[in-house]
């Protein structure tokens, strides 16, 4: 088994701060800055879909925003009565 190298970093106290926010339990700085520099960015996504899949996945959020505020109001119409 290899030996793990370290590197000392410094961080402003309001980075430490944010960074000590974002650890889980039981998991070390080291785990969390893998962690978070591995998660991928929404800008990661760009272009992936053509711009006629886009278009009709905004229609379908649309049409689902639709449809949950219709709900919302029946529901809201109910209890008011």
């Amino acid at each position: 088994m290899a030996d793990t190298e370290y590197r000392n970093v410094r961080l402003t106290e309001e980075a430490y701060r944010r960074l000590e926010s974002h650890k889980r339990a039981g998991e070390s700085f080291s785990d969390t800055v893998e962690r978070i520099a591995g998660e991928r960015s929404l800008l990661d996504l760009s272009g992936i879909l053509t711009e006629n899949e886009a278009e009709e996945m905004r229609e379908a959020i649309h049409e689902r925003d639709d449809r949950s505020r219709e709900e919302l109001d029946r529901l809201v119409d109910d209890l008011d009565s």
